[in-house]
């Protein structure tokens, strides 16, 4: 059997081999810290191939850049060993929730992630921290080994400098700021469907420089809007300005993605008339603008024929963009002057809008009062592109607040983000059962709307909120991930009872219902000891010792389960069973997908009884058979019953 790495990729090991697909005369060989060979990339060589485009030397050129940012593209590829640890204690629903509380910092745990929920994200929300002065806090070394450092212990190690705040003593400088995001939006990218989309709450303080990184990071045609949003309805102090907005930057992972529009609230009478297709009212095709016209859109002037001996029970008749014996009425755009003036729509439109059966056709003709005929379009739409400025009371910070006490909280939380301009992200961004991701989560403001739009909508979106365990002490509250957890149980209950309130039962007329609960995990260090990654720094005695931490066989290995389901690739939501298999604890991940037994004394009986359910993945502890006869007949069992599984051990 192979054995798990049980770390995450080597982003650098990952680019080094696309490069090689491009360019593989830029491959060769060195000789690594410990003497062994390894592939690498030759500069000079590769620096030939891109001699047309490449910029060296004092030549100037167009950079952003500030100090340590090569060492923060360092800390986005760098690999981690670290783990997530399950705490069903604190979940709500734990064996059947698709939503994921996540808490420790967030690169290592987008880290994580990465090796799951590799471009399967549909939206990414984050509030990140504005640089005002000492507001933020993050992880900035990862050269200590795991062993100094608990990752769920708070804000600082015990030499209190594992955690580095943007403090007063540096002022509001930009880099302590660029170099906590830049690494971060660098792994969270690679989450993001092809359709998917970022949405970054920002103030003026890192504006530019946030767009600066997007546009580095995503690439400057994926920008999609730079949105305002009135925050505060009577100002903040700003100079001599009150200051009564904040910003909402829309980037998309490429150009495939396409935005939803927003649901109109529609009267009946708004679509007063109706075909085998839908509701719909009509709209002149002529362009009313007075500066348009044949002289300069000559694209939108043509000919639309009528069909005069058709007409439908609305007194509708079928139009043609050809001139026959049926079309027999030629009608050319005139303004109320009787100039020639031009259509809305061009050409192409128009053809794939009409048909013979006025029914089905978007583009009819009707007689006028007087005589002629005037060209429509059938409207059929009730929804609306939303405009680059939100100014609804609903979007107020105060009304986050609002909404936080509502919930029976009081201070534990400045500035919190109202539900309704999450959940108008979300309707711009997602549907179905789509993932919508938060890394500066907070007091989770994005898991409420995902929550109630899915209430609202019956879809099945899921989300991961990722917050540090920042230390609070507020109200009985030790971090704000315990607020945070708080505020998606009382929010979920009180979405369920008002639901239930309004027809009985959530989503009566569908066997699921909705989901408001959350599995929660914790970033920590990985479950192996360090031999199992460096075991040449060992002695021979040590080599023979067991390679798994004490504290991390409780429960029946569900701390390895989660580990190897990171380092198999499957979601970290997914549905997971224990059974006993002749006296041994057995879990199954996706219905068979991977079992696992982490027991020790592992018998014929229990491997024979798994090999014959045919799991794709099979993981065990390499000490877990019972004896050498066990070892020794292991791989005839897989062969006889189950031999395409994938065997692996810890």
């Amino acid at each position: 059997m192979d054995k798990l790495n049980m770390q995450t990729t080597n982003i650098v090991d990952e680019n080094i081999k696309r490069i090689g697909e491009l360019f593989p005369n830029c491959l060769t060989e060195r000789l690594n810290d410990e003497g062994k060979p390894e592939v690498a990339i030759d500069f000079d060589q590769l620096r030939q191939e891109l001699s047309k485009d490449i910029v060296e030397g004092p030549e100037e050129r167009y950079q952003f850049t500030w100090p340590d940012k090569r060492n923060a593209i360092r800390l986005a590829n760098a690999p981690t060993t670290d783990t997530l640890r399950p705490c069903r204690e604190e979940s709500v629903d734990f064996d059947n929730t698709q939503n994921l509380y996540i808490e420790g910092d967030n690169l290592q745990v987008l880290k994580l992630l990465r090796e799951n929920y590799l471009g399967k994200v549909k939206m990414i929300y984050i509030d990140p921290p504005y640089n005002t002065g000492n507001d933020f806090v993050y992880n900035d070394d990862f050269a200590k080994s795991a062993d100094e450092y608990v990752h769920n212990s708070g804000q600082t190690d015990e030499e209190g400098n594992r955690l580095v705040a943007n403090t007063e003593s540096n002022g509001r400088f930009h880099t302590d700021w660029l170099n906590m995001i830049y690494p971060r939006l660098k792994v969270a990218k690679d989450l993001l469907s092809k359709d998917g989309a970022v949405f970054i709450s920002i103030d003026d303080n890192e504006l530019t420089n946030i767009q600066k990184v997007c546009n580095e990071i995503f690439g400057e045609r994926n920008f999609f809007s730079l949105t305002i949003i009135r925050s505060n309805s009577r100002g903040q102090t700003y100079k001599q300005i009150a200051k009564t907005h904040e910003y909402l930057l829309i980037i998309t992972r490429s150009e495939e993605t396409e935005l939803y529009e927003l649901e109109k609230d529609i009267d009946n009478s708004d679509l007063n008339l109706k075909d085998e297709i839908s509701s719909f009212n009509i709209r002149e095709l002529r362009n009313r603008n007075p500066k348009f016209g044949k002289h300069n859109r000559p694209g939108l002037f043509y000919p639309i024929y009528v069909n005069t001996k058709v007409t439908d029970k609305d007194g509708f008749h079928p139009v043609s963009l050809t001139a026959s014996s049926q079309y027999d009425v030629e009608i050319v755009p005139l303004n109320s002057e009787g100039r020639e003036s031009c259509w809305r729509w061009g050409k192409p439109k128009c053809l794939v809008n009409i048909s013979d059966n006025t029914l089905q056709s978007n583009l009819v003709a009707k007689q006028k009062s007087g005589g002629g005929y005037n060209i429509y379009e059938k409207y059929r739409k009730t929804t609306y592109k939303p405009k680059s400025i939100w100014d609804d009371n609903c979007f107020l910070t105060e009304t986050g607040t609002v909404e936080i006490k509502n919930l029976g909280f009081t201070n534990e939380f400045d500035f919190p983000k109202p539900v309704e301009l999450i959940r108008r992200c979300i309707q711009l961004a997602t549907s179905d059962d789509d993932i919508v991701v938060d890394f500066f989560s907070g007091s989770s403001t994005t898991a409420h709307a995902v929550m109630k739009q899915n209430c609202e909508d019956k879809c099945d979106r899921r989300f991961i909120m990722v917050q540090l365990p920042e230390l609070l002490n507020i109200n009985g509250y030790a971090t704000i991930c315990d607020v945070a957890k708080e505020r998606i149980r009382r929010a979920g209950k009180i979405i369920v009872e008002e639901q239930k309130a309004k027809q009985g039962d959530l989503f009566s007329d569908q066997p699921k219902k909705l989901d408001v609960g959350f599995r929660v995990l914790k970033l920590d260090s990985s479950n192996m000891q360090d031999v199992y990654y460096t075991p040449a720094e060992f002695n021979e005695q040590k080599l023979f010792d067991d390679n798994i931490k004490p504290d991390r066989l409780g429960n029946d290995g569900e701390d390895l389960l989660f580990q190897t389901m990171i380092e198999l690739g499957i979601e970290l939501s997914a549905k997971i069973e224990k059974r006993s298999i002749a006296g041994k604890a057995v879990w199954s991940v996706s219905d068979g997908y991977l079992m696992a037994c982490f027991d020790e004394e592992v018998n014929e009986t229990t491997i024979t009884e798994i090999a014959r359910q045919h799991p794709y993945y099979f993981v065990m502890r390499d000490s877990s058979l019972a004896n050498d006869q066990v070892a020794d007949n292991f791989e005839q069992i897989w062969e006889e019953y189950s031999k395409d599984t994938v065997r692996r051990i810890l």
